[in-house]
């Protein structure tokens, strides 16, 4: 943990106490805070209260006592409403703040030179994350892996001068964190999302433009109009921008072509990695991950030779582009992370052919009208959950389908229609949220992947 110290003695309002809530209080009472701490949830304040964290009803709280109110990044700071603590925090002058602002910090008042990584965008954050940790993990760096990704940032060791901290941060934590400054932003890249917490995608847009801004260093995707100006304004401000494109060549950055990464300085061309046969890896969207993983590892000064083989040892992340296994001639790929169509088209593009695709869920705004292109490479596709009936409609015509309704179903199914045709990627991106019949797109893929290690002739990627 990283005992948050720079509010000691003083008393902090804390709201959320879900997995990062709970760990901020943590923090900051191990650093000598005084934290009032309040949840909507009766069984958080009482998982709270058990670990000793001071529950008080902060409607009836004497704001003026306090010297911050600490908001899990759960909570509406701005849209489609603030919480109801915003205003009365603001009325009292108390500044509001989240997690990645106290371990901001504390990195500022123990170890303001410690490598900090962060890395946002709409999509690939994860990956990214995951793999930068990975390769600086695989030079024998010491790294701390967390925030969006799983680990709560205060739950990490506290920054050092040769610690490297690797975050992955959502649009709302860079909200709640005004002195973010990392040593390394990375921007991947960044599509229409999150609008009713942002208000427009403008507002989304300037949010995620505060870390790029900041950065003494930004890793900047420049495939999409909004991100490419955020790296053209830090030109125009002199500082320090290297761009990656898996869409066209550049003449200073790094860039995909086809399966290899390449750098490119004044023109000149240099292969940085080949990500042929790396299954983990698979695909455009994962290639911008990767390149923007290379472009901090060389920064950060790790070895070419080191750089690749880890590229190589990487094993992706659960529910991402995850392959499971096989069953003769074919493979089974966990993508339960797609809960929108614009996931699924990375999923649909990394495959040319013989897809046998699993889709469905709780529908989101725009359905798969957007994923027409990549039908022809569809051999059938199986239907559950609440949007059926949607993406039947959809498809109709276009594609041969079957609705199967639930999981189970559309695994068997797909596993004899792919077995008729001797073999095939059985897919199951959803390109739907998972509430409709899971908790979480998580409890998805684990189900999914359960049901395929069930199968008789099942061969695991591990033991392959």
């Amino acid at each position: 943990m990283t005992p948050v110290t720079t509010f000691k003695d003083r008393k902090v309002a804390l709201f959320g106490l879900g997995g990062s809530g709970l760990v901020a209080a943590q923090a900051l009472m191990a650093g000598g805070s005084i934290v009032s701490a309040w949840d909507d949830s009766e069984a958080a304040r009482l998982a709270a209260s058990a670990r000793g964290v001071a529950i008080v009803d902060l409607k009836a709280a004497d704001w003026s006592d306090f010297s911050a109110l600490v908001l899990a990044p759960g909570v509406p700071l701005t849209h489609p409403e603030p919480h109801w603590t915003v205003p009365l925090a603001q009325a009292a002058g108390v500044e509001i703040l989240g997690d990645i602002e106290l371990f901001c910090r504390e990195r500022a008042a123990r170890a303001p030179n410690a490598p900090l990584v962060c890395i946002t965008g709409t999509n690939g954050k994860s990956t990214t994350t995951a793999l930068i940790a990975h390769l600086l993990r695989a030079a024998g760096r010491d790294v701390q892996l967390g925030g969006n990704i799983g680990t709560a940032v205060l739950a990490l060791e506290p920054p050092a001068e040769a610690r490297h901290h690797v975050i992955e941060v959502s649009s709302f934590q860079i909200d709640l964190a005004p002195s973010l400054a990392p040593s390394i932003g990375v921007m991947l890249n960044l599509t229409p999302d999150h609008i009713e917490r942002h208000g427009t995608v403008e507002h989304y847009a300037a949010v995620k433009e505060r870390m790029v801004s900041a950065a003494t260093l930004a890793i900047v995707g420049v495939d999409d109009e909004m991100s490419a100006a955020m790296a053209s304004r830090r030109d125009q401000a002199g500082k320090a921008t290297v761009r990656i494109s898996v869409r066209s060549p550049l003449p200073n950055g790094l860039f995909a072509d086809g399966s290899k990464i390449v750098f490119a300085r004044k023109r000149k061309r240099i292969e940085a990695a080949d990500l042929t046969g790396i299954g983990s890896l698979r695909g455009r969207h994962n290639a911008q991950n990767a390149a923007a993983a290379i472009a901090v590892a060389t920064t950060l000064g790790i070895d070419g030779q080191v750089l690749r083989e880890g590229l190589k040892s990487f094993a992706g992340l659960p529910h991402r582009m995850e392959e499971i296994g096989r069953v003769g001639g074919s493979i089974f790929i966990n993508d339960s992370k797609a809960t929108n169509a614009d996931s699924t088209e990375k999923a649909l593009a990394a495959f040319e052919k013989d897809l046998f695709w699993i889709i469905g869920g709780k529908a989101k705004d725009g359905g798969i009208t957007s994923l027409a292109s990549y039908f022809p490479r569809i051999r059938k596709a199986y239907l559950i959950g609440t949007a059926a009936a949607e993406f039947a409609r959809t498809l109709d015509g276009a594609v041969p389908y079957a609705h199967a309704g639930t999981l189970d179903v559309a695994v068997q199914m797909a596993l004899e229609d792919a077995q008729r045709h001797r073999g095939g990627v059985i897919l199951l991106s959803p390109a739907c949220a998972s509430y409709d019949q899971y908790k979480n797109f998580e409890q998805r893929g684990d189900h999914f992947r359960a049901l395929v290690e069930a199968l008789p002739g099942f061969v695991s990627r591990k033991g392959a």
